[in-house]
């Protein structure tokens, strides 16, 4: 059985006092659960946080006023709502209220204090730009919030999945990033460079271990030192793991976007023909065979086809290694790059050896076809600093957990850019920004739906970004582990009900 966050939250009856109670009690090695991960989230301040880690671990600590279901369509969370026209939405905290892990409840005030903040300029948020079209958030009561828009925006509600922090605490300038503090399913209890120690209410306590070498990772989930580890191994590490008896692996199809990222205000990737070229360099079915034994999926468009916005019939560049080489000749005879040689490209990538060894891949293919790609590898913290702050050529990312299409707003729209938004390829385009403002501002959904698959048509054409494939989820256990249920975006939200036998 799946339960909700907020199934979960009630299983678990979360209240500030249990959480006194438990903090009391001495709590024994095996009421605890050793996640291996391969590095530190970047921040938990919901405010500021955009990586993988980071958000599922968010996800854990603090509540939204909504939440999506398996179909993608938001549900409330928190809070139901209503639309009272098109540009006043008011939404009324459900009862009981929730707690804050502090001991206060978590009123309407927590929410207007929580969006103000992002609103804020000064506060430099990278979610601001998503919610830019807000006009002003109002406490009508102590359960009810007033949300009011600058024009109409049928996605609104969509975009209202910030983690809500206590008003008090906010008042007081409180590090929530190094702290934090929330109303979710597990309260924080520390972090330092081994990792992140999360608390149920029935007193487990999940343990993020930081463990950057894969083997290692294994090697310890073996011994007993953790007890599992979601994805981000090797394919032989997974073969590995699968014919060991003490070990068990499950599957889940995958949602998660991988691609490969280009600097548009480069003076050689701004030219579409290079882009072109490269896409039909990269063998990429080849690699989901070498890499992931097939447990991934060739992918067109950031959203999959499934998506109720979604275009099935993207399927990506094909490979056509003459054709790319034939393009390379064509920029050479334009003199658009170097005459002779292998034109050289510098890709980043982090220092995981499954990214480099994907990365070595891009390489040799597309040695053939002309292009000398030089390879830089980076730890995760420097490797994502440079890839928000625009300091590449190409690099290879996925987005991870995507529920609405107002994703593209927030990646593609030429207001976007950060600190603002997520648009790191700095892409500009005023076809893409005007469809993404009709399916933005279009009330009927087969009509908004229309309109996405344009906007994705038009970007398989333009090549912002090069669509890679969706990796499925997987999941390695001890076999002493019980309940852990995969989802397609990667969630952790599993740990919230996850068992151990003893």
């Amino acid at each position: 059985m799946k339960l909700g966050r907020r199934d979960a939250l009630k299983l678990f009856g979360i209240s500030s006092l249990s959480y006194g109670l438990v903090g009391c009690q001495s709590i024994d090695v095996g009421d605890s659960i050793k996640m291996g991960v391969t590095g530190r989230p970047r921040t938990l301040d919901p405010g500021r946080a955009t990586d993988a880690l980071s958000s599922r671990l968010n996800r854990l600590i603090y509540q939204a006023l909504i939440d999506f279901n398996e179909a993608s369509q938001p549900q409330p969370a928190l809070a139901d709502w209503q639309m009272l026209t098109p540009t006043h939405y008011q939404f009324t905290l459900r009862e009981p209220f929730a707690l804050f892990h502090h001991g206060q409840p978590l009123t309407a005030q927590d929410v207007v204090a929580s969006y103000k903040r992002v609103l804020d300029a000064d506060f430099g948020s990278p979610h601001r730009g998503n919610l830019r079209n807000i006009a002003s958030v109002e406490l009508d009561s102590e359960r009810q919030v007033s949300f009011r828009l600058h024009q109409s925006d049928p996605l609104f509600v969509n975009r209202l999945t910030l983690g809500i922090l206590p008003a008090d605490l906010i008042a007081k300038g409180h590090n929530f990033g190094q702290s934090p503090i929330g109303s979710g399913p597990m309260r924080f209890i520390s972090s330092n460079e081994q990792g992140v120690v999360l608390q149920r209410q029935d007193g487990v306590e999940i343990q993020f271990i930081v463990v950057t070498d894969a083997l290692v990772r294994v090697l310890k989930l073996v011994r007993g030192e953790l007890d599992l580890i979601q994805n981000d191994l090797s394919p032989e590490l997974v073969a590995y793991c699968q014919q060991h008896s003490a070990l068990n692996v499950a599957w889940q199809i995958g949602s998660n976007f991988a691609y490969v990222g280009m600097n548009m205000s480069d003076p050689l990737l701004s030219n579409p023909l290079l882009r072109q070229a490269i896409a039909m360099g990269i063998d990429r079915q080849a690699i989901i065979d070498a890499m992931f034994k097939g447990q991934a999926r060739l992918a067109g468009a950031l959203l999959p086809a499934e998506h109720w916005a979604g275009h099935d019939a993207l399927t990506g560049v094909s490979y056509n290694p003459d054709q790319a080489a034939a393009f390379i000749s064509e920029l050479r005879q334009q003199q658009a790059v170097p005459s002779s040689g292998l034109l050289p490209l510098s890709f980043k990538t982090s220092s995981d050896p499954t990214r480099i060894r994907i990365a070595t891949l891009y390489q040799a293919q597309l040695r053939s076809v002309g292009i000398d790609l030089q390879i830089q590898s980076y730890d995760w913290g420097t490797f994502y600093s440079d890839i928000v702050q625009g300091r590449f050529q190409l690099f290879s990312l996925a987005w991870v957990g995507i529920k609405s299409p107002d994703i593209f707003d927030y990646v593609f729209a030429s207001h976007a850019l950060p600190p603002n938004g997520a648009n790191r390829g700095r892409y500009q385009s005023a076809r893409a920004d005007e469809l993404i403002i009709k399916a933005g501002q279009s009330s009927d959904l087969a009509l908004q739906a229309h309109y996405y698959r344009e906007l994705q048509a038009h970007l398989a054409d333009d090549l912002p970004v090069i669509p890679l494939w969706y990796e499925n989820q997987y999941v390695v256990t001890a076999r002493n582990l019980q309940g852990y249920q995969l989802y397609s975006d990667g969630r952790y939200d599993s740990l919230v009900q996850v068992t151990k036998n003893l």
